[in-house]
């Protein structure tokens, strides 16, 4: 089951993106929906709201009055901590109820708006974020909600503002054009990426590179979409993973590389990352096992064991080697690493290596075979880097 997060600012279009994903097969649950559920007449969370809020936020018929409770707690940040405390149990008992009802293959998104505040994002595959231009959602909320200008800047300005949302977000819609626009791509989304994702983690899939090798210019997001995916694999690991990092040409900054995120597991041994619960976590979470890699080619003449993983996401080839912290071959991928970034000459010296390469039209397995005989020649400068680094 591929599980989504939902999100986007008060009045950026987020509930229609959500209808567009129903009406295409997922299966949507809506935290706002629950949110209001568990405060129904008879519900114990409403009667906690009025023993802390008072009747002030009721209507004459006894319910919730919820713009009125709204003009209470936001901008008060013990007042709405206060109802949190109320609510968010009650909402999370009924939000699992709902998830556990999914159908396993199901396309699950969870329209959740604090998907950021709450630094959630580990809790899904994917997280899609609904972004909008602040003056344009202010001018639907007040005038498609019937908000006053006050009421709906203090609704924006409690908020996660674009910058978290944009570290937070694996794919970014942006909704200041027409709905059809928008649908338009939500369809594109769901075609390209949600469902071939899906379908790959039903049946442990990976994503494979393409068959042209091509090379990036660098990128500033590799850093944020590696910290993401750090994120989710240590959720998935726990203390089976003693350490999850980011390594290969992505993770140095400035350096151009193949549009690929290296990652590494540091386990205790591979003992431990050969074992069902271990593999099937990684499944799980979106990283099936290659079978047949279990070697890299060592600079010292031996063989040096991993494990490793692909990702069956589409939209973000990954690589996860797991390998023993401590072992040569997890020492070496931080050390060389390390080495780029500290190394500006070496760095220059690398990217000429690759654009030589490319020249070449190699395809991406005899590219990284014709590399080899570099990083044997600059082994002994890395461990020179290694051996003169603080710690």
């Amino acid at each position: 089951m591929l599980r989504v997060g939902l999100t986007g600012g008060i009045g950026s279009g987020k509930s229609t993106v959500a209808r567009t994903l129903a009406d295409l097969g997922a299966v949507v649950v809506d935290a706002d929906a629950v949110a209001r559920e568990v405060v129904e007449p008879g519900e114990p969370a409403l009667a906690a709201i009025r023993d802390r809020f008072g009747d002030d936020v009721f209507g004459e018929d006894g319910s919730l009055d919820r713009p009125a409770l709204g003009r209470v707690v936001f901008g008060d940040a013990a007042a709405l901590a206060d109802l949190e405390s109320i609510t968010h149990p009650a909402i999370w008992r009924r939000t699992a109820e709902l998830l556990e009802q999914a159908p396993n293959d199901a396309v699950l998104v969870h329209d959740m708006p604090l998907v950021v505040e709450k630094s959630m994002g580990a809790d899904y595959h994917l997280v899609v974020v609904v972004g909008a231009d602040e003056d344009e959602r202010l001018t639907r909320l007040v005038r498609d909600r019937g908000m006053s200008e006050k009421d709906a800047r203090s609704r924006i300005a409690a908020q996660a503002d674009d910058d978290a949302r944009r570290a937070a977000a694996d794919v970014w819609l942006d909704n200041d054009g027409t709905p059809e626009q928008l649908e338009v791509e939500v369809r594109r989304l769901w075609a390209e990426r949600l469902e071939p994702f899906n379908d790959n983690l039903l049946h442990g899939i990976r994503v494979r590179r393409p068959d042209a090798l091509t090379i990036s210019e660098p990128r500033a997001e590799w850093v944020a979409e590696a910290a993401r995916l750090i994120a989710r694999l240590e959720r998935a690991l726990g203390e089976r993973a003693v350490s999850v990092e980011h390594i290969g040409s992505t993770s140095v900054p400035g350096l151009p590389a193949k549009d690929v995120i290296d990652l590494q597991v540091g386990v205790v041994s591979l003992d431990d990352a050969d074992e069902r619960a271990f593999v099937d976590a990684l499944a799980r979470c979106g990283f099936p096992r290659v079978d047949g890699t279990t070697r890299d080619n060592g600079k010292d003449g031996e063989d040096w064991p991993k494990r490793f993983h692909g990702s069956a996401d589409p939209g973000r080839i990954t690589h996860v080697h797991v390998r023993e912290v401590g072992s040569p071959g997890y020492a070496w991928a931080l050390g060389f690493r390390d080495w780029l970034r500290a190394d500006a000459e070496a760095r220059e010296e690398y990217a000429a290596l690759k654009m030589d390469l490319l020249a070449k039209g190699l395809a991406p397995s005899d590219y990284a075979l014709a590399k080899e005989p570099w990083f044997d020649s600059v082994h002994e400068r890395v461990l020179a880097h290694v051996a003169h680094s603080p710690g």
